[in-house]
């Protein structure tokens, strides 16, 4: 019996050498296989998910993998220079195939939930990203297609392979899960980052919406997680410790951009250890909205400032090759089945 190349992916050091226990076979071999894999991406040609796309827009770059019943999922990966001038390359992976919760400004949501993707679909990414494209990954961000916390079991595992000291190297401070705003999910989280080791790993929660009204029309989920539960969720994560959160705000011309909606966006985050992103809004395709303009990106962000948040502005990458946030999904999958927001 010998270890099989999704085993070596989707499992961390520790757990391959205690499978190679369990199966009567030499740990050293075990940890030898899997730094292989890992570090030097040897085994590649055992990988049934090949790149079936690329697309690039200046340095920004993404790519499409297909999976073993024939379904796709993409991944971006975002060169980026960071404010001491240091350059990152973050690479947005996907965690499910599609996505059930309807966001009206998103590609995905276009396509239904498909499927949840296995550890091992989550982690070739990274390894296509590293050992195939020869990217130098730094930061981890799932914030591509589908609802991570509707996938949580395989997210977690996936970070914890990420995270290992002889592997990708991942310090917990550069992965980042992103949440529509599943309460459940944003517990379960925090508990994972009470864990030894993982008191660094980010949230990021996409708010998109001033108060509860806009954000039903835009976030169907909102029917079954009101903005309240989900300021609670995030109160939970502060105080036990985690990290400062990130609020996502998605800024589409006429719906959440009025002059009143910086200041109800402020009141709703009060005193919370939070970081507003403003996200120009990347049309998705047969969009019933426009991206905002520049005049109205930097009056809106001053407004934010004016009204005591900490901003930042979200740089557009890949907009020209769909590969910009919001953007991800295949336009030849159809929604098959009606919105249900499970609670």
């Amino acid at each position: 019996m010998t270890l099989q190349f999704d085993d070596l992916l989707s499992r961390s050091r520790t757990q391959c050498r205690e499978d190679a226990i369990k199966a009567g076979l030499r740990p050293g071999n075990a940890d030898d296989a899997w730094v292989e894999l890992h570090r030097h991406g040897c085994r590649q040609e055992e990988s049934e998910r090949p790149i079936i796309r690329t697309e690039e827009e200046g340095d920004t770059v993404k790519f499409a993998l297909r999976m073993h019943d024939g379904h796709e999922t993409e991944s971006v990966i975002l060169p980026m220079q960071g404010s001491t001038g240091k350059k990152r390359i973050t690479l947005c992976l996907s965690s499910q195939v599609g996505c059930a919760l309807g966001c009206a400004f998103c590609e995905t949501a276009t396509m239904g939930l498909i499927r949840n993707l296995e550890v091992a679909e989550i982690l070739t990414q990274w390894h296509v990203a590293k050992h195939t494209l020869k990217q130098d990954i730094t930061n981890i961000v799932f914030m591509g297609m589908g609802e991570p916390m509707q996938n949580l079991d395989a997210v977690l595992q996936a970070i914890e392979v990420l995270g290992d000291r002889s592997g990708a190297e991942i310090a917990p401070s550069r992965i980042s899960v992103s949440t529509a705003g599943r309460v459940k999910g944003i517990d379960r989280y925090r508990e994972f980052m009470n864990r030894d080791g993982w008191r660094q790993v980010r949230l990021a929660v996409s708010v998109n919406a001033p108060n509860e009204e806009i954000r039903k029309e835009l976030m169907p989920i909102t029917r079954a997680e009101s903005m309240e539960s989900v300021r609670n969720a995030m109160q939970r994560w502060l105080d036990d410790g985690g990290q400062k959160i990130l609020v996502e705000y998605v800024l589409i011309p006429g719906m959440n951009d009025h002059p009143d909606h910086p200041q109800q966006l402020a009141d709703w985050i009060q005193d919370m250890n939070c970081r507003v992103n403003v996200i120009p809004y990347n049309p998705r395709r047969d969009s019933p909205w426009p991206a905002p303009t520049e005049e109205s990106i930097d009056l809106f962000i001053a407004d934010l400032l004016s009204a005591g948040c900490q901003v930042n502005r979200r740089r557009t990458m890949g907009r020209d090759v769909m590969a910009a946030c919001g953007q991800l999904g295949n336009p030849e999958i159809k929604r098959r089945v009606p919105l249900r927001i499970p609670r």
